[in-house]
């Protein structure tokens, strides 16, 4: 799921090249558009339940492969629907749980043109930022019809978290069962005529459907972004239904902080104070450990290899009394997905200046999304101004309960020598930190641009 052949999406808001989004479904009632949809295996859409209120499946049918609602299309298929099922707990007044599935009549052979997306699994996280794509062929304006031949439009909109959200509508009008995007400005959204069409978002070269498009305040108004069914929330209602050739859901972990945990207006309740970091948002971090204590911080870097400092070490490298602890997000409490692996040997690098530690494990952890390498870097320029990451357990810090991230900048070395070394805005690195990440972000991976 979630691999178009023919999509090179960059930047947004023009028509679709032909193929992009090959699993976009029109939904036709009585011979018009009048809804959107998203494949989701060869015999199921996945659309909004306030598409199809009154509606009979026999009066609707679905085009797989449409580019243009208006002249040719060589590369659709035209589908009855068999099936509405819409959502037991769908919710006219409020909108909340706007979700339907649609059976076809038949099942649809896939195409470059026509492929199915993946869905995001519960725990997926969507931090505010985080850019989306909307696709459909509602209105352009409030009001203002897709102009001929009605070609398949695109929008890139940024995640707009639930508590801004909930500001912006009115306090409780935003359930956790719904997610928000759109320009804090306007002038970029979902409009009439999309609902029931994805909002997706790339992770690992694969698209995952966040959102179906729901509601909004008008179309791309200041601070009315648009909402959308927030899909995460239903794999188990969805897997019910298609029962067999389930549908593909993935996880998909925004990196970073929660900025929306640091919204407030009158009436919405204090935000739940965070742990310093959500589980799995670095899945490389490894905790050091010496007698079951924490000494340094490190990095899954294969399979069965931990990167570190090899100051670490000074004083006992014998592997025998090491353990590396993969998973781990807290040093005291519970850790559900954490993995404890021995050492068989470290090998310090043993050169001038700064020295680096590699630790060969014993076995090879279950690889998850708790646990997962991090990339190193083979020559990749880390520019003057990126902002980077460092993650790590110190007690000063509060560490001692969970893992601490930062966020700071490569900044230009000066008269410092450099040969080996990157420069960074300033920050405290406390005892516990060494032989963790620097870790930036180029393309859709994260890089290992230094050890600390």
């Amino acid at each position: 799921c979630g691999q178009p052949q023919l999509n090179t999406r960059i930047v947004g808001g023009q028509e679709a090249p032909a193929g992009s989004w090959p699993w976009q479904a029109s939904v036709h009632f009585s011979g018009s558009h009048r809804c959107g949809g998203s494949l989701v295996n060869n015999q199921w859409v996945l659309s909004a339940a306030h598409c199809y209120v009154g509606l009979s499946a026999s009066t609707l049918t679905v085009y797989l492969g449409r580019q243009n609602q208006e002249g040719s299309n060589p590369n659709e298929v035209a589908l009855g629907v068999a099936q509405i099922i819409s959502h037991p707990s769908y919710n006219s007044q409020t909108f909340d749980n706007d979700l339907a599935l649609l059976r076809l009549s038949s099942a649809v052979t896939f195409t470059a043109y026509i492929q199915p997306v993946c869905l995001a699994a519960p725990g997926s996280t969507f931090y505010a930022d985080v850019n989306s794509w909307v696709t459909g062929w509602g209105n352009i304006g409030s009001g203002v019809p897709l102009p001929s031949p009605k070609t398949l439009m695109e929008v890139e909109v940024p995640i707009r978290g639930n508590r801004e959200c909930n500001c912006d509508y009115g306090v409780g009008t935003i359930t956790d069962n719904m997610l928000c995007a759109g320009l804090r400005s306007g002038g970029k959204d979902s409009c009439q005529g999309d609902s029931g069409g994805p909002m997706v978002l790339k992770q690992n070269n694969r698209w995952i459907q966040a959102g179906i498009v729901s509601f909004g305040q008008g179309c791309a108004q200041p601070n009315s972004p648009g909402v959308y069914t927030r899909v995460s929330q239903y794999q188990s209602w969805i897997n019910g239904i298609i029962t067999s050739n389930q549908p593909g859901f993935l996880t998909f972990t925004s990196s970073g902080t929660d900025g929306d945990l640091s919204i407030t207006c009158a009436g919405l309740p204090a935000a739940p104070t965070p742990s310093s970091t959500t589980a799995g948002s670095w899945p490389w971090m490894a905790s050091l450990q010496k007698n079951g204590s924490h000494v340094c911080g490190g990095t899954l870097v294969s399979v069965n290899a931990v990167l570190s400092s090899a100051n670490c070490f000074s004083s006992s490298p014998v592997a025998s009394e090491w353990t590396v602890i993969l998973g781990r997000l807290n040093q005291n409490g519970s850790n559900p997905f954490e993995v404890t692996v021995n050492v068989t040997n470290i090998t310090l690098s043993n050169v001038t200046g700064s020295n680096i530690a590699v630790l060969q494990l014993d076995t090879s952890p279950t690889l998850s999304n708790y646990i997962q390498p991090i990339c190193l870097d083979q020559g990749q320029t880390f520019a003057e101004g990126l902002a980077c990451w460092v993650a790590g357990w110190s007690r000063q810090r509060g560490g001692e309960q969970g893992l601490q991230e930062f966020q700071t900048r490569v900044v230009n070395c000066g008269n410092v020598t450099a040969g080996d070394s990157i420069c960074l805005e300033s920050f405290t690195l406390e005892q516990g930190d060494s032989g963790g990440p620097l870790m930036c972000k180029l393309g859709s991976s994260w890089f290992q641009a230094a050890v600390l």
